[in-house]
């Protein structure tokens, strides 16, 4: 089955539901979600952000832009991930907490809507990826994937994202905020305020792919190789710096290892235990 059949079947299943909501975070494969839906059921189908902490203002401006590309109708709901202790707690389940009260959330409006249907983006490269707690929570709460039921991979996502004419197309991967925070290192508002504020001047600067982990003060940026170069420029340096430590940080790092997702899972504790004293060997505050 090519992509174009693999789309088909996924529109047709969709169509089969008397309407669906779309846990639609502004991403490519949620946006592909959301216009296969709106293609198939019309006023039936909504996109639905779920708005908190954990979410850059830039992605939920994002998502309201690509809502409209679409013509779907958009709602947002707000929740705080910060009162759920589990979540806080920020253990190797961090996903799944944040995950179910998402869900939870987009359910909460089906029933609003007298829709049975809750819908996400997850796709079929997703269950390979290493440690994913969240999908646990997809599976939990009966969450329909039609990406990952009609085997739709994260190429094809973006191959399928083109022709429909989205903007978020060739949208590099965009976690939330809480996944900056290495396991085991409590989830605060400050933290995520300032890994939020630290990476809005990579987006400033030009940068695609990049992410600013927070070792508890340390700011360890990571940018795509092929962006190393930018990152380089003694200009970004010292307004990097300077940026990032006014903000809070003590320490500014640049990781040569360059961007990678899931670098402060548990997955990967080992490789943060083994470089503690190389990003520790960073510019001090002034």
């Amino acid at each position: 089955m090519d992509v174009s059949e693999k789309a088909d079947a996924a529109r047709q299943a969709l169509a089969e539901r008397d309407g669906v909501v779309i846990a639609f975070s502004g991403g490519v494969d949620s946006s592909l979600v959301a216009a296969l839906a709106y293609d198939a059921l019309g006023e039936d189908a909504i996109a639905c952000t779920a708005k908190s902490e954990t979410l850059p203002d830039a992605e939920l401006e994002e998502a309201i832009g690509v809502a409209e590309e679409i013509g779907i109708t958009h709602e947002i709901v707000e929740f705080s991930e910060l009162e759920n202790p589990d979540f806080v707690a920020n253990d190797g389940d961090r996903c799944y907490h944040c995950r179910t009260m998402r869900l939870g959330k987009m359910y909460e409006v089906a029933r609003d809507r007298g829709i049975d249907t809750v819908c996400d983006g997850t796709n079929a490269s997703d269950p390979g990826e290493g440690h994913r707690p969240g999908l646990r929570a997809v599976e939990e709460l009966e969450v329909f994937s039609p990406l990952l039921a009609h085997d739709i991979t994260k190429d094809e996502v973006r191959t399928l994202a083109e022709g429909y004419g989205l903007s978020v197309a060739d949208k590099p991967s965009m976690a939330c905020l809480s996944s900056r925070i290495p396991t085991g290192l409590e989830v605060t508002e400050e933290r995520l305020t300032r890994v939020e504020k630290a990476e809005r001047v990579l987006r400033t600067w030009g940068f695609s792919q990049f992410r600013v982990r927070d070792h508890d003060g340390l700011a360890r940026i990571e940018v795509a190789r092929e962006e190393f170069e930018a990152a380089l420029d003694p200009a970004f340096i010292e307004a990097a710096r300077e940026h990032l430590l006014d903000i809070g940080f003590d320490h500014v790092t640049l990781d040569l290892d360059g961007y990678r997702t899931g670098s402060v899972s548990p997955a990967t504790d080992a490789y943060d235990e083994a470089t503690t004293d190389v990003l520790s060997r960073s510019y001090p505050s002034k």
